[in-house]
């Protein structure tokens, strides 16, 4: 299995547990009935189900992505879902859109636009605007923390300042490039009525077989690569909290209890 591979079903197993959390977000927009947007970045197109379902069946999701491989699973997705006439999917880099300007009536972008990115925000978000019809919204919005080992707090913040995943969102990057300060991005990019907002997901005991799974998954895509700067210490007890196989597998707790966020940064494009 290619690392692509892995990603791709990391996503799929991961999405019981992401997908009301966005779902929530997708309503805080309010995106009018019937309108038409674009999913910046749209991976394997699971938000975009998500967003067709906020717009009704007269609205129309344009999805996005650079990955061919990420596309032809989003592809099957779409289809098995019965959207495919609402529905249509792109391969392009959300840096140079290939639409026209004024094409949609807003544009959405999750765990993409601004997280993490090597590339500066202002121009990123100027180019979703310039596809945006004037009084149209443009979204951003990524998962911002966690707390899914309860009692092991400490740990958990050592693991979260090494972690793999959020290495590239911490070195190397002005503290004005992430992903949190991004209400300012949207003011220094012209939009109007910038505004965040902060959604949480918690899941407790008894835990369904779907979350079950998606939080082992959710641990080997923060922790399971072991990085230089982890202690042996931490690092053993990872393994012994993390492990399904260990006799001390956080998740088998009676009284286990996490959560995360998504923050969203959303503005709108002048007229």
């Amino acid at each position: 299995m290619t690392d692509t591979d892995t990603y791709i079903q990391q996503l799929a197993e991961s999405n019981p547990l992401r997908e009301p959390t966005l779902r929530e977000a997708i309503q805080a927009l309010q995106l009018p009935q019937g309108s038409r947007g674009l999913d910046a970045g749209c991976g394997i197109g699971l938000p975009a189900l998500l967003l067709t379902e906020a717009v009704g069946p007269a609205g129309h999701v344009t999805g996005l992505d650079i990955s061919a491989e990420f596309l032809l699973h989003a592809k099957e997705i779409v289809n098995k879902s019965g959207l495919s006439e609402q529905i249509s999917l792109q391969e392009g880099d959300v840096n140079e859109l290939p639409f026209d300007d004024d094409t949609f009536d807003w544009v959405w972008s999750s765990d993409c636009v601004g997280y993490p990115t090597s590339e500066e925000p202002l121009p990123l978000l100027r180019e979703l605007a310039r596809v945006v019809k004037p009084g149209g919204s443009v979204a951003i919005l990524a998962w911002s923390s966690q707390q899914l080992l309860p009692g092991y707090s400490l740990l958990e913040a050592r693991l979260n300042a090494t972690c793999s995943a959020l290495i590239p969102c911490v070195k190397g990057k002005r503290s004005e490039s992430h992903f949190v300060r991004a209400l300012g991005w949207f003011r220094q990019a012209g939009f109007e009525e910038p505004t965040a907002q902060t959604f949480t997901g918690d899941v407790y005991a008894p835990l369904s077989e779907d979350i079950r799974a998606a939080l082992i998954t959710f641990f080997k895509m923060l922790w399971e690569e072991p990085q230089p700067e982890v202690s042996q210490e931490d690092w053993a007890e990872y393994q012994r909290l993390c492990q399904p196989e260990s006799p001390d597998f956080i998740l088998n707790l009676p009284d286990y209890y996490a959560f995360f966020t998504y923050s969203m940064f959303w503005g709108k494009v002048p007229r």
